[in-house]
């Protein structure tokens, strides 16, 4: 048996991340009978043209999308952190939580936004996210003394093997996707209020995921850059 209580541990710095980024992924390590779990850093409250669309009913509106979503993967837990669209900061305070849901959690894995891509433009909330669960894994869930108020709380430190970055300039990981792409197409187009056309949305990706799959010699793949965590 596994030392380990989840198999991986999302860090989405918005609604549909996930699901873009790596749902293939989750919905294999899911049908392979693990566990994962998902931490969502902001409700994406300000992801809209809509006149009319106000950040709360937006935000209320894409946390049900993500539990729609999710629960096409098969994933059934969702911590959902609240913080503002476009205010995610490098703070104690999420540092803490993305900490507690590691030592609640127990991952083999953390998967997170790779804050240090240059080719394309990234969203701020993604650099926050991937660099705050970068040091969320190393040093501060591993260190007892680091949040020891969790502690009292009956969590322990846990050492995380390794990191899945997402996103990357130059993915060198790759998953095969082919028996779960069609899962990861459903769980992205339950993200309603943002995928527009369907049709579209679907041939964008699947030549984005036969793009990689060529690289991994596969008819569909997502790729990561692999950090093994130091131990």
């Amino acid at each position: 048996m596994s030392k380990f209580d989840t198999k991986a541990l999302m860090v989405s710095p918005h609604p549909d991340d996930a699901e873009i980024q790596a749902g293939g992924t989750i919905a294999r390590w899911v049908k392979e009978g693990h566990r994962v779990v998902y931490v969502l850093c902001t409700s994406g409250d300000k992801g809209t043209d809509d006149p009319k669309m106000t950040p709360r009913r937006l935000a209320k509106m894409r946390e049900k999308e993500q539990m729609d979503a999710a629960r096409i993967l098969g994933v059934s837990e969702v911590e959902f952190l609240r913080y503002h669209d476009g205010e995610l900061e490098d703070t104690r305070e999420f540092l803490g939580n993305l900490v507690h849901a590691i030592r609640f959690y127990r991952p083999e894995i953390v998967m997170a936004p790779d804050p240090y891509r240059t080719k394309f433009f990234q969203h701020r909330d993604h650099r926050m996210a991937g660099i705050a669960a970068l040091d969320a894994v190393y040093p501060y869930s591993r260190d007892r003394l680091h949040f020891p108020e969790h502690e009292k709380e009956g969590l322990k430190p846990h050492k995380v093997a390794e990191i899945y970055f997402y996103g990357p300039d130059e993915p060198e990981t790759f998953v095969d996707i082919t028996d779960t792409m069609n899962l990861k197409i459903k769980s992205v187009l339950a993200h309603v209020c943002q995928m527009g056309n369907g049709r579209d949305v679907k041939k964008w990706m699947q030549q984005r995921a036969a793009e990689t799959g060529k690289k991994a010699k596969v008819k569909y793949a997502e790729g990561f850059r692999r950090l093994v965590a130091r131990r």
